[in-house]
């Protein structure tokens, strides 16, 4: 189903009236099984979309707390193969939440792209986020992704101008995500104000949702970005989460409860922002 299967969750989100909300978690964090039983879980917790992360030794763009959750799962023995297996045991019970890989090429590029986008659509990957490919590589690996069928979605940040926005947005598909702040994940708290106006200029140059991400830690901030954005999308403080109860011993169906009943908070929040804003 691939990108149909994300177009068809915003379509539901749209006629629903609500913006939807995109949870983020780390691949095999803290362990291959704990990780399997957190990511069955979001769904029935609220998580309109998944953000899976491919775990990897540079991550550029992560803060403390998502580069805690890949060294985690890195040294648990997480590769990306084990990844695709993941959400392809994550499949045989749910054929219906859209899941997106975020991460860096180098995997990627390791594993073979050919063989990884055939590997992943088949282990029922809707898209990708791959956060150090600008739209000068396309060819790497975006336009065979495209042509898989897999959605490409793009970063847009507070510093895309007008002149450089097109060029983001050319082969965008699924969704833009648009960086709410400058800097690293989980580094501040994103501004609503100035999300909004930035909502507001992607949607003049594009018919794609909008879901904001980076600084979203509380169901009140999910709320107040939801107003506007069409999900938002919660990463560091579910991983950090994720860090703290396999630091005082959780694991296994324990850890995923305590993991999504926080979700249900976000979700809770999210859920209510257009009704808090009418």
């Amino acid at each position: 189903m691939t990108v149909a299967r994300i177009e068809a969750r915003f379509a539901a989100l749209k006629e629903e009236g609500r913006p939807g909300l995109v949870v983020f978690v780390t691949a095999g964090d803290p362990d291959l099984e704990t990780s399997l039983e957190v990511i069955k879980g979001l769904p029935a917790a609220g998580a309109d979309l998944i953000e899976l992360g491919m775990p990897f030794t540079d991550p550029m763009a992560d803060g403390p707390a998502i580069q805690a959750a890949g060294l985690r799962a890195l040294n648990g023995g997480q590769t990306l193969r084990k990844t695709l297996d993941l959400v392809r045991r994550f499949r045989e019970d749910d054929a219906t939440a859209p899941i997106i890989l975020m991460g860096y090429f180098n995997p990627i590029y390791s594993y073979g792209v050919a063989a990884f986008l055939t590997d992943a659509k088949m282990a029922g990957i809707d898209g990708l986020i791959v956060v150090d490919l600008p739209t000068e590589e396309d060819p790497e690996l975006c336009l065979p992704a495209m042509a898989e069928d897999l959605a490409f979605i793009r970063l847009a940040t507070p510093t895309t101008d007008e002149a450089r926005l097109p060029t983001v947005l050319r082969n965008t598909s699924g969704f833009v995500y648009y960086v709410s702040i400058n800097g690293i994940t989980g580094s501040a708290a994103p501004d609503t104000a100035a999300v909004s106006a930035a909502v507001t200029r992607l949607k003049g140059h594009t018919d794609l949702p909008v879901a904001v991400g980076f600084g979203i830690r509380t169901p009140e901030q999910a709320a107040a970005i939801g107003a506007t954005a069409d999900a938002a999308v919660v990463g560091s403080a579910v991983v950090s989460m994720i860090g703290t109860a396999a630091a005082e011993g959780l694991s296994g169906p324990d850890l995923a409860a305590r993991v999504n009943a926080f979700v249900a908070t976000l979700a809770e929040g999210v859920r209510g922002a257009r009704r808090s804003a009418a």
